[in-house]
């Protein structure tokens, strides 16, 4: 690693300017939680922004950090870098260097973080990637003269300062987000976002009379085994009050059919028909990214039990349950036991309705204590039959819909947005330590010289706006 900077700048090796210590875990006899003797720090899991944070302590620590030595990760993952907050004792997947003849501490910290991704490039291993000492010792540093390093290091925090204050402002309008959208999804479900519609339809079929048509058609189409089974009932003991003219009715009631896939996994084959499982269900979306495959012989076997069809809406019912996706049209695909699969009678309840009750906040909820509290949560089709399930007429359910994706749609771009301005963010930091360890950052005479600055007030100026047009459109 040879770095292009100032003529009246030296290359060293990093042995030359410090003093590597690696690491060395000590018997776990010698750990506690209690606080007696040395911080223990064992790799990046306990690492922070600049501080790591203890979990463990040892009483007879094996090797020794001091305080404000750089602790580098040396393996899985190699080259993430903290300071050492005071005397420590360091594991074998940390080593700690200590900067010689003044060199400051995050001098060295940062300019290792500016060359992290080639240091991960060192590492060598097959489970997992590891540094030797012997190459630690041989990587190349740019040293500025001491008069300068400090006031590289003052420029350095001078800029993250005021990215940190963009990117911190950035996650907060990620928080506000999904907080408006749990709001949006709740005043959907509870008919608060069409009230005015409502005063100025008094007049419109209730819902009842809806429900009315939805069991005589789910009659009429009846195929299942036997004799018609009528619908189960939707449990309404723990239900709130509803809008006039909407009624509270289950799934049972509102769907031809609620079932799940085939329950004798079918052997995955290099290619043939998709086989999705909860996995391959997130955003409201059906994604085929990764996954396997099935015979088309196996394919013809487990659709009698369930076809996935255009308009079907698939539930995660096993693992991550409660995720939702609705089939569109030209799509052919097998499902996993571990989804299930409601078709709606075709006069009812609209698809994108039903998702978005499943989807608010209450119904997640009670979707999460149905499915029990065990390390693999299992949401059953009986209870997912019984689920209430608040039904407006109509014509109200399209407005509510559209009303919902426009808002949603808002919030998918500024979402964008933001998550467009954390990568900017990234790069930006990853800019200036370029500019600082080539010699762009500060002058000879120690000016800001590099145009960084104006980059991150940019970015600054732009997350506020972002913030603004969250602010004024939650309003």
């Amino acid at each position: 690693m040879k770095n292009k900077s100032p003529s009246n700048w030296k290359n060293e090796t990093l042995e030359n300017v410090a003093t590597i210590n690696m690491g060395q875990s000590p018997s776990s006899q010698f750990y506690n939680n209690s606080g007696s003797g040395l911080p223990f720090f064992q790799g990046k899991a306990e690492f922070g922004e600049i501080y790591p944070e203890a979990k463990k302590w040892c009483s007879r620590p094996t090797k020794v950090a001091q305080k404000d030595d750089v602790l580098i990760s040396v393996r899985a993952p190699v080259g993430p870098t903290n300071l050492a907050p005071s005397e420590c004792c360091i594991g074998r997947g940390l080593a700690a260097i200590q900067p010689k003849d003044n060199l400051p501490s995050k001098y060295l910290l940062y300019y290792l973080r500016s060359i992290e991704n080639q240091l991960e490039a060192l590492g060598t291993g097959t489970t997992f990637k590891a540094i030797s000492g012997k190459i630690l010792r041989s990587v190349q540093i740019p040293i500025a003269p001491p008069e300068q390093q400090t006031l590289i290091v003052a420029e350095i925090e001078k800029q993250f300062s005021r990215l940190d204050e963009a990117v911190a402002n950035l996650k907060r309008i990620k928080a506000n987000l999904k907080r408006y959208n749990a709001a949006v999804l709740k005043a959907a479900v509870e008919g608060k976002l069409t009230e005015d519609w409502r005063k100025a339809h008094p007049d419109v079929e209730p819902a009842s009379k809806l429900l009315e048509r939805i069991l005589t058609e789910r009659r009429a189409k009846w195929n299942g085994k036997g004799k018609y089974k009528e619908a189960v009932q939707p449990e309404t003991s723990t239900v709130g009050q509803l809008p006039d003219l909407w009624i509270w009715t289950s799934v049972d009631q509102l769907s031809n059919f609620v079932t799940d896939g085939d329950h004798n996994p079918p052997k995955r084959v290099p290619e043939g028909v998709s086989h999705l499982t909860a996995k391959h269900i997130k955003g409201w979306r059906i994604s085929f990214e990764n996954c396997s495959y099935i015979s088309l012989f196996d394919y013809e076997r487990t659709r009698s039990r369930f076809e996935p069809k255009q308009g079907d809406l698939i539930v995660t019912c096993v693992g991550t349950v409660g995720q939702t996706a609705i089939v569109p049209a030209g799509i052919t695909f097998s499902a996993d036991r571990n989804l299930a699969g409601i078709r709606l009678v075709e006069c009812g309840m609209t698809p994108k309705f039903l998702q978005i009750v499943l989807n608010s906040p209450e119904w997640q909820l009670r979707i999460m204590k149905a499915s029990g509290s065990t390390a693999q949560p299992h949401l059953y089709l009986g209870d997912l039959r019984t689920f209430s399930i608040p039904l407006p007429p109509l014509n109200e359910q399209n407005l509510i819909v559209a009303e919902v994706e426009r808002r949603l749609s808002v919030i998918d771009e500024l979402e964008a947005t933001v998550e467009a301005n954390l990568t900017r963010a990234d790069r930006l930091r990853q800019s200036i330590l370029s500019q600082a360890f080539s010699g762009r950052l500060v002058v000879q005479d120690g000016k800001d010289s590099s145009g960084m600055e104006p980059q991150a007030h940019s970015l600054a100026a732009e997350s506020q706006a972002c913030y603004e047009n969250d602010t004024r459109e939650r309003r």
